[in-house]
């Protein structure tokens, strides 16, 4: 059913095309009742507003935190207009019906995003909007309830319908939804100090509808977090390519995630595949990396998703462009190496700004059936004063950059991980096996494949660093990485065979360092 209206209230933080919706209104008959700043707003533009005081009978007061909370607000949005005990009500206490409630909260995330103080981040908790959104989205029978001036232009004519009137209210329900997750967010996590509070509200807005999920078969969505610190694949500005798929998110997130571990060191790349690194180097340029990376496993490279953590230049855009890449992530690209990439209009190329800090804060959430399992971010990094020689054998210094250059790309592996690592350069990564002498062969096997196709006289797993994960329970793997080359071990240690290790790392003339952390990634 179309319903005129007669009778708008409108009442906005955002005064984002506010004008022009009250100009079109008024253009129709429509009458204006506004609040504060959004009545001066229409008036300042010539229109004419009545005040929600002059409705109500009631001034505004509390420092405006008392205005819309009345009956003859509320009575004019919940009552059902074919309902003749409800007209009695009205008429019995003049209460006039209101058509159309336009309405966008008080800017709670902004005002946190800001740093403001505790009493100023109170203050921006809306009560009067929400109720108003609430009671016309329930009775959307008869009343239409905008929350995004995107919709505006929709009620400009002055009629609604009860197809946009639906729409309208699950938007508007939506909206509360989110801005109450904010808030209850901001006290658990902000306000209360909670790990893990007793109820988790997690409020997401679709970004965009996915072609399909991680096979065509499955439908998919990508749904951005709407906190104010949100920083990451969802929020990077993509300057040309298709569209991105279920898969690229997921790789070019993971892409990101590991790239970030080096973002205040020297240049460096990243090439995933699958969400595991299949090569990472820093080099003294960009170009330098990015070549070391690719050389790592230049099959893998092929269709895989590249990260660096500085802006890109001609030098190395034109060796990714020299083979096929699906998505490219970077902080920033001057402009030769835009007109390079322009040239491959397949290709994603993503930019991100400031890379996200890698020992940030934050909860990572996986569903299962009948639950989702939720724990803190795997943040954790351990510094070169940290590390316990377990060995006779001291690392030297080389080689102690090549176990912590390892151990970084390690925690970013599928486990089992195990990474060889020479030079800072991976030389071989073992990846997601299900016992770690596998994950060790397979690195290995891994390197000497490429040093074969670069022409390279031997591996470099040949006096290499080699990062293990999590503890080595028996001493096979250890000795596969004695048969790769590897002269120096990085593991968390903690095994009931620690002891059968380490002398199996004696005999074979190893220096090996326990961190006491393992990076566990399914």
């Amino acid at each position: 059913m179309d319903i005129k209206i007669t009778r708008a209230l409108l009442s906005v933080s955002d005064k984002t095309g506010i004008v022009e919706l009250g100009q079109a209104l008024a253009a129709q008959g429509v009458e204006l009742v506004s609040t504060g700043g959004t009545a001066t707003a229409l008036r300042n533009a010539g229109l004419e507003v009545r005040d929600i005081s002059d409705l109500t009978g009631f001034p505004e007061m509390m420092d405006g935190r008392v205005k819309t909370l009345h009956p003859k607000v509320h009575g004019g949005l919940l009552s059902v207009r074919d309902n003749p005990e409800h007209q009695a009500s009205m008429a019995e206490h003049a209460i006039a019906p209101i058509d159309l409630v336009v309405v966008n909260l008080y800017p709670f995330a902004q005002t946190v995003a800001k740093g403001a103080d505790r009493d100023e981040i109170i203050e921006n908790i809306d009560i009067g909007g929400p109720s108003m959104v609430r009671s016309a989205a329930k009775n959307h029978e008869s009343v239409a309830i905008v929350t995004d001036p995107a919709d505006y232009a929709l009620v400009m004519g002055g009629t609604t319908t009860l197809e946009q009137r639906r729409k309208f209210a699950a938007k508007a329900y939506a909206a509360t939804a989110a801005y109450d997750a904010m808030i209850s967010s901001w006290f658990a996590f902000a306000d209360q100090g909670e790990a893990f509070p007793e109820t988790l509200n997690i409020s997401l807005k679709r970004g965009q509808a996915l072609r399909y999920g991680e096979n065509p078969h499955q439908q998919a969505a990508f749904y951005a977090a709407t906190g104010p610190a949100a920083r990451g694949i969802g929020q990077a500005r993509q300057l040309q390519g298709k569209e991105l798929s279920y898969n690229n998110y997921n790789d070019a997130d993971a892409a990101l995630e590991l790239v970030s571990e080096f973002r205040d060191g020297p240049p460096t790349a990243v090439i995933v595949k699958h969400a595991n690194p299949c090569g990472v180097a820093s080099g003294a340029t960009l170009a330098e990396a990015y070549a070391a990376a690719f050389a790592c496993d230049t099959v893998s490279a092929f269709g895989g998703i590249i990260a660096v953590n500085r802006p890109l230049d001609r030098a190395t855009a034109e060796q990714i462009t020299g083979i096929f890449t699906e998505v490219v992530v970077a902080p920033d690209a001057d402009e030769e190496a835009l007109a390079l990439f322009a040239a491959k209009k397949n290709l994603r190329l993503l930019l991100t700004g400031e890379l996200p800090d890698p020992a940030r804060a934050g909860l990572f959430a996986k569903s299962i059936a009948g639950g989702w399992l939720v724990q803190g971010r795997d943040n954790g990094i351990v510094m070169r004063d940290q590390l316990k020689v377990v060995t006779k054998r001291q690392p030297t210094e080389q080689e102690l950059a090549d176990c912590l250059f390892a151990w970084t790309v390690a925690k970013h592996v599928k486990s089992n991980a195990i990474v060889y690592a020479k030079d800072g350069s991976t030389a071989g990564v073992g990846a997601g096996q299900m016992n770690r002498l596998e994950s060790a062969r397979i690195a290995a096997w891994k390197a000497k494949d490429a040093a074969d196709k670069a022409g390279w006289a031997q591996p470099r797993t040949i006096g290499s660093a080699v990062a293990s994960d999590a503890f080595f329970p028996f001493a096979d793997g250890l000795l596969a990485a004695v048969e790769a080359g590897a002269t120096a071990v990085i593991q968390p240690g903690g095994s009931i065979r620690d002891d059968e290790v380490i002398a199996a790392a004696d005999e074979a003339g190893l220096a090996m360092v326990f961190t006491g952390m393992r990076h566990f990634r399914h």
